[in-house]
């Protein structure tokens, strides 16, 4: 994946996808992305709790998008702590069925990763499938000691640092009130 520019509204293109932050215009696609890509509503609630929250920062929302310009997929971060240092929490992450397993997902996340670090972002945490998040660097957030206040598998259970200057904080993570947790 290359990178168009080094600020945080820059494009990321992929030999199938391109990646970039969320407009209003995107938001009534991305809605439906995420209804389609999940087995109840749940996601979507979350999605539009965290839209009206304090936690929402502009520019971490990030759709990838076909060639077409269809958005296919799309990212969410957050602002969370962990303990009292600043972090954010990535989800929901929502690709449409039609473009599951192809690269969409994948497209998103890194962009929206990068996008994060490009604001000076330091830490994410999410939950989230245990074999498909490694591949971002994610790992067990136990194991450095960042805690999980609800019930959920440890495996699922998962941080990264962005920057390898900055090892993760331990501690109980804050999420945004949009989650409900």
């Amino acid at each position: 994946m290359s990178s168009s520019s080094s600020s945080s509204s820059s494009a990321y293109t992929s030999s199938c996808w391109i990646t970039r932050a969320e407009t209003a215009a995107d938001i009534p696609a991305v809605r439906a992305i995420t209804l389609a890509a999940f087995e109840t509503s749940f996601e979507l609630g979350v999605l539009d709790a965290l839209r009206a929250d304090e936690g929402w920062i502009d520019g971490l929302s990030v759709v990838a998008t076909d060639i077409a310009g269809t958005v296919v997929g799309h990212v969410v971060l957050t602002r969370a702590y962990i303990g009292d240092v600043p972090a954010l929490a990535m989800g929901p992450v929502s690709v449409h069925p039609d473009h599951q397993r192809i690269g969409a997902g994948s497209a998103a996340v890194r962009a929206g990763l990068d996008a994060a670090r490009e604001r000076g972002e330091r830490f994410v945490v999410l939950l989230g499938h245990p074999t498909y998040y490694p591949r971002f660097g994610f790992q067990r957030a136990s194991a450095h000691g960042v805690e999980l206040t609800i019930d959920a598998p440890d495996e699922a259970w998962m941080a990264l640092s962005l920057d390898d200057r900055h090892p993760l904080p331990s501690g109980p993570v804050r999420w945004a009130a949009g989650f409900g947790i």
